[in-house]
C-alpha cells in the first residue's frame, strides 16, 4: 500500500502530547498583552517593514478587509493606528507571511511526512507559491503550469457522467466577485452542488431567520450596539471568536445598556475588557462588560428563553400595556395567540431544571429586561450546531417579538458570522438551494437555463463522495477535512474521489487527504495587491450586517506564480466550457468593474455597484426586518412554537462542544496557548466539572480516551488531558479540529443539516 493510501492514519492530528501547562484563567480580555502578542506574531512572519505596512491599511476605508471575522467596521471614523484586534493582526501574519513554499520544499517533504505534523506545524511552513499536483500514486507534490492545472480539471469534469458528480466548495474568505463568478461558472457546468462554510455554522441562523422574519440575515447596525438597552449574548464567545465586538460592547455599557451573557463557560471576553486603545485599557484597568452571567447547560438556551417568555407574561398581566409591545404584536405578527398559550402551559420550574439556572438569576434577568423595548440578541455557534438549532434561534426571535425589539433603533437580530464574508457569499448565490427568482434573474442576464434542482450541501456532499455518487471536488479556499465533521469518514469520502483541488494561499491538512488526483492552485490573500495587465484591481465583502466595501490589498505577492479566486475561475471556466453561452469570462478576468456591472444586474441591492463600492465605507444592502417589513408566507413576523427536550443521559455519559483556543481561527491555529482559559502549550485537552471527575476516579492532568457510539459506530479521540474547570456538570469543552473525528456525520440540525458539534455524548476513559 503506498503511503498517501493508508486509510485515514493521519487525517487527524496526531495524538502525541505536548507539555501542557495550566495557569490561572486571565480576569479581562486584550490589554497591552494581546498587543504585545500580536506584534510578536507580526515580525516573525512579515518583519517590521512589511507588517507594518500590512496593519496600517488592515480594515481601513482605503485598505482591505480583515480576513478573519466578520465583525463589522465603524461607518464613521476609524483608528489610523489599529482599526483591529489581537487575531485580525494574527490572521494578517498567517497569510502576508514572506514564507513560500515552491517545488523544492514539496521535493524534499513526501505527503506522508506532511501528514505526521499538526495543524499548527502544517500551516506555520508558509504561502503555497506556485500551482501543486499530485499525480496518482505518487508520494510528493510536484510543480506544474496553470494551463496544465486547467486542462487536468477540465478533462475531470467534461468525462463526468453527469455534472451533479462534481462538488464546489466555498470558504468565507472568498470575495463577492470571485463568488458571483463561482457561482455563474458551476451552473453553467449544470449543477447546484455548491455547499460553503456556512452549511456548517451559520445556517441554522439563516433558516430561522427566514422563516420568522423573512430575511437570513440580522436586522441590527453597528450603530444600534450603542443605543440598545439590554444586549442578550448566547452561545458566543466575542473576547476570542470576534474581538472587536468588547469595543462596541464597552461603549454600549458606558451607556448604560444591560448586558446578560448565556453560555457554558465563564468566557474572560465576555467578563471585562481592558481597551489598549485607551489609557485605562492600557494601564491595565478593566472595563465590566457583562453584568448578569448565566451559565446554562449545554443545550439549554431554548429551556432559558421560554422561562424567560412565561415569566414575562406573567409580568404583562400584572402591569398590561408596559411589558409586551402589544401594538407591534398586533400590527407587525402572525401566531402570536398560540404561542401565548404554548408558552403558559409550561412549567418554569421544569425549565429552570433544564438549564440550570435558578429563579433568583431569573429573577434578575426578568427585572433588566420587563420594562425595556431596545433589545438585541447576539448569538453564534452555541446556538446553531444542535440538532433544535433552528427551534432555539425561533425562540430567539419570539422573545424579541414580544418586546417589540425589532426594527427600532437599538433593538433586533445579530447573528454573528465567524468569516469575513461568508455572508456576502450566500448573498452572491453560493447556495445549493437558490431561490427560482435568483436563478430567473441569471437566466435572464446570461441566456440559458439554470439547473433547477437542490444541490449537496456539506453533509450531503461528503456523503455523497463516500458513497461514489460525487467524484470531483473543488474548494475555493478553506481545509475542508479539519472544518468538517467525523474526521476519518469525511478522509475516506475525499480519497474516494478521482480528483481533489484546493484553492489556496497556506499549506493545510486537506492538501494531505486527497483523492487518486490532487491540485493545489495557490491565490492571493486579502492583503495581496491584485494587478491585471497593469491596472491595480480591488475586491468587495459584506459584513456581519450588511455592509459592503472595497478591499484593496497593498503587499508585494510573495510569488509572481498567484492569480486571484476571480481570475482562476474564469480561467478554469474557459477551458471547461470554452464559449458556450457566450459568458465573457475573459473580460471578467481582466476587469473587475464588469464583474461588478453583472452583479448589479443579477442581484437586488447593487444599484450603481461600482460607484458606490468605491465611496469610502461603502454601503448597507436593503434589510427588509430594519424597515418592519416581513416577507415571509403569512406576510408578517411569524412566532414559532417550539418544544423543549429533555437531554437523556446514561449516569456514564457527558456531553460535549467543541470550541476555539484564543490562538486560533475557524482551522488555523497560530499558537498553542489558550491564555484566556489558562491552557498553555497544549490543545489535545478535555475542560471538565470537578464532580465529573472525582466520579469516574479522575485527576487533574489524567489521559483519558473519548468514545462517541451514534448510530453504533465507535468513534474514538485519543489521549486527551482532563483539566478541570467551571463548567455545569455532564458538560465537558474540547477544541476543534482535535475532536471533529467525535461529531458524527448523521447527527444534524433539523431543517438546516448543520453538523451538531456543540452537543456530542461522549464517554470518558482512562486512556490505553
Amino acid at each position: 500500500m503506498k503511503e498517501k493510501d493508508s486509510p485515514n492514519i493521519h487525517a487527524e492530528n496526531p495524538e502525541a502530547l505536548l507539555n501542557l501547562k495550566l495557569v490561572a484563567p486571565k480576569t479581562a480580555a486584550a490589554g497591552l498583552p494581546a498587543v504585545a502578542i500580536a506584534m510578536k506574531h507580526v515580525l516573525s512572519e512579515m518583519g517590521p517593514i512589511r507588517g507594518t505596512k500590512a496593519l496600517l491599511k488592515l480594515n481601513q476605508k482605503d485598505g482591505f478587509d480583515c480576513p478573519g471575522c466578520a465583525w463589522p467596521d465603524p461607518d464613521d471614523e476609524r483608528s489610523g493606528i489599529a482599526e483591529y484586534c489581537e487575531n485580525g493582526a494574527k490572521a494578517i501574519a498567517e497569510e502576508a507571511t514572506s514564507k513560500r513554499l515552491d517545488e523544492h520544499f514539496f521535493a524534499q517533504n513526501s505527503v506522508y511526512d506532511l501528514s505526521l505534523l499538526n495543524d499548527y506545524e502544517i500551516g506555520k511552513k508558509g504561502r503555497v507559491a506556485q500551482p501543486m499536483y499530485l499525480a496518482e500514486n505518487a508520494t510528493h507534490y510536484q510543480a506544474v503550469t496553470w494551463d496544465f492545472a486547467y486542462q487536468k480539471m477540465a478533462a475531470h469534469l467534461q468525462n463526468l457522467q453527469t455534472p451533479d458528480e462534481a462538488v464546489f466548495y466555498t470558504s468565507g474568505r472568498t470575495s463577492n466577485e470571485a463568488a458571483f463568478l463561482y457561482q455563474l461558472f458551476v451552473r453553467a457546468f449544470g449543477t447546484n452542488n455548491l455547499p460553503d462554510c456556512s452549511n456548517m455554522c451559520h445556517e441554522s441562523s439563516g433558516v430561522a431567520l427566514n422563516e420568522s422574519l423573512g430575511i437570513g440575515k440580522g436586522s441590527v447596525t453597528l450603530e444600534d450596539f450603542y443605543e440598545a438597552e439590554v444586549i442578550i449574548i448566547l452561545g458566543q464567545n466575542p473576547g476570542t471568536n470576534h474581538p472587536r465586538m468588547l469595543t462596541a460592547l464597552q461603549k454600549a455599557s458606558e451607556n448604560g445598556c444591560t448586558i446578560i451573557s448565556v453560555n457554558p463557560l465563564p468566557e474572560t471576553g465576555l467578563i471585562a475588557f481592558s481597551n489598549p486603545q485607551t489609557i485605562k485599557g492600557a494601564l491595565g484597568i478593566k472595563a465590566k462588560l457583562t453584568n448578569i452571567f448565566l451559565q446554562v447547560k449545554i443545550n439549554s438556551d431554548l429551556a432559558l428563553v421560554q422561562a424567560i417568555e412565561k415569566r414575562l407574561l406573567l409580568e404583562e398581566a400584572l402591569a398590561p400595556g408596559a411589558v409586551l409591545d402589544a401594538q407591534f404584536i398586533a400590527e407587525q405578527t402572525n401566531g402570536f395567540s398560540d404561542f401565548e398559550k404554548h408558552i403558559s402551559a409550561q412549567s418554569i420550574e421544569a425549565l429552570l431544571t433544564q438549564c440550570g439556572i435558578s429563579e433568583a438569576q431569573l429573577e434578575e434577568v426578568i427585572n433588566a429586561i420587563k420594562f425595556k423595548k431596545k433589545i438585541i440578541a447576539c448569538w453564534a455557534m452555541g446556538l446553531t450546531q444542535h440538532k433544535n438549532a433552528v427551534d432555539t434561534i425561533k425562540e430567539v426571535v419570539n422573545l424579541l417579538l414580544m418586546k417589540g425589539s425589532i426594527g427600532k433603533p437599538g433593538a433586533g437580530t445579530c447573528p454573528v458570522r465567524g468569516h469575513s464574508n461568508v455572508q456576502g457569499d450566500r448573498t452572491m448565490g453560493i447556495y445549493e438551494k437558490p431561490s427560482e427568482a435568483f436563478l430567473q434573474r441569471i437566466d435572464n442576464h446570461y441566456h440559458f437555463a439554470t439547473p433547477k434542482h437542490h444541490g449537496y450541501d456539506v453533509v450531503d456532499a461528503i456523503h455523497a463522495m463516500y458513497q461514489k455518487k460525487a467524484k470531483v471536488f473543488i474548494a475555493m479556499g478553506g481545509n475542508f477535512l479539519s472544518a468538517t465533521p467525523d474526521t476519518t469518514y469525511t478522509a475516506e469520502a475525499l480519497q474516494n474521489c478521482s480528483l481533489t483541488v484546493q484553492v489556496s494561499t497556506k499549506l493545510n491538512r486537506s492538501h494531505l487527504i486527497t483523492g487518486k488526483e490532487a491540485l493545489i492552485l495557490p491565490t492571493y490573500g486579502r492583503s495581496d495587491k491584485d494587478i491585471v495587465e497593469g491596472v491595480e484591481q480591488f475586491i468587495s465583502c459584506e459584513n456581519s450586517m450588511g455592509v459592503v466595501q472595497m478591499s484593496k490589498g497593498n503587499l508585494n505577492p510573495i510569488s509572481n506564480n498567484l492569480r486571484s479566486e476571480s481570475v482562476i475561475v474564469c480561467e478554469l471556466a474557459q477551458a471547461v466550457l470554452g464559449d458556450k453561452f457566450g459568458i465573457p469570462w475573459h473580460r471578467y478576468s481582466q476587469n473587475y468593474d464588469e464583474i461588478r456591472a453583472a452583479i448589479e444586474a443579477c442581484i437586488p441591492g447593487f444599484d450603481n455597484y461600482n460607484e458606490r463600492v468605491r465611496k469610502p465605507g461603502g454601503f448597507y444592502l436593503p434589510n427588509s426586518a430594519r424597515e418592519n417589513k416581513y416577507p415571509t408566507l403569512t406576510g408578517k413576523a411569524n412566532f414559532n412554537i417550539g418544544r423543549v427536550e429533555p437531554n437523556n443521559l446514561a449516569p456514564y455519559e457527558l456531553m460535549m462542544m467543541t470550541i476555539r483556543s484564543h490562538d486560533q481561527f475557524n482551522t488555523t491555529i497560530y499558537g498553542l496557548d489558550d491564555r484566556y482559559r489558562g491552557v498553555l502549550n497544549e490543545r489535545r485537552v478535555i475542560f471538565m466539572n470537578e464532580e465529573d471527575i472525582k466520579v469516574r476516579g479522575l485527576s487533574k492532568g489524567d489521559k483519558v480516551d473519548l468514545f462517541n457510539y451514534y448510530d453504533g459506530i465507535e468513534r474514538v479521540g485519543r489521549n486527551f488531558i482532563v483539566v478541570p474547570f467551571s463548567i455545569p456538570k455532564q458538560c465537558t469543552a474540547t477544541y476543534f479540529p482535535e475532536a471533529n473525528v467525535l461529531v458524527p456525520i448523521g447527527s444534524v440540525a433539523a431543517k438546516s443539516n448543520t453538523p451538531t458539534s456543540k452537543y456530542v455524548v461522549i464517554e470518558v476513559k482512562p486512556a490505553v
